[in-house]
């Protein structure tokens, strides 16, 4: 395979107070990034931004190009007992701490850079949990085999809302580089 090129960008880190002042952020980043293929499921981002952001340990890294915002990743540690990845897995780890990795989004002019993966990696650099979760739609089986990548296993499928796709369960070691 041949190396990715990486555009280097500036990630800034914001938390559960910062919502306010990057909600808008995230929401031109998701229309842009969705803008040809955007669902009545895609439609209800907001709310996601908002309960996500309402998770007194949310954590999220925006990266800029200069001034443009490009890319996102947030999530949040997942409450104890209500993992995603506990009905898939006979049994839990001995850490069985979890962070939810809920949204990794990048403008389309500045896929294929790099930039996924950097903010990838910045949103988990000194996270105290074990694992990380995240929901796949399988429907993107290259976005599925990038998470592959980076060492992400696929362990089952979870459909968390009636109107949602029945999202692959990824899980892996946030320790894994």
């Amino acid at each position: 395979m041949e190396p990715l090129v990486t555009t280097p960008i500036h990630l800034r880190r914001h938390g559960h107070d910062d919502l306010p002042t990057i909600r808008q952020t995230l929401l031109d980043i998701h229309a842009d990034a969705y803008a040809a293929d955007m669902s009545e499921f895609d439609e209800r981002f907001p709310w996601f931004v908002d309960h996500w952001g309402s998770h007194p340990d949310y954590a999220c890294v925006i990266g800029y190009d200069g001034e443009a915002p490009v890319g996102f990743a947030y999530g949040a540690p997942a409450a104890v007992g209500r993992e995603w990845w506990r009905e898939h897995l006979a049994d839990a780890p001995a850490d069985d701490s979890t962070f939810s990795f809920s949204e990794l989004m990048v403008r389309p002019a500045w896929r294929g850079m790099g930039v996924a993966e950097q903010l990838h990696d910045a949103l988990l650099t000194d996270r105290p949990e074990a694992l990380v979760v995240l929901l796949v739609d399988p429907d993107h089986p290259k976005v599925q085999a990038l998470y592959e990548r980076w060492g992400y296993r696929r362990i089952g499928n979870r459909q968390p809302f009636p109107d949602s796709p029945n999202f692959a369960v990824m899980l892996r070691d946030v320790a894994t580089p």
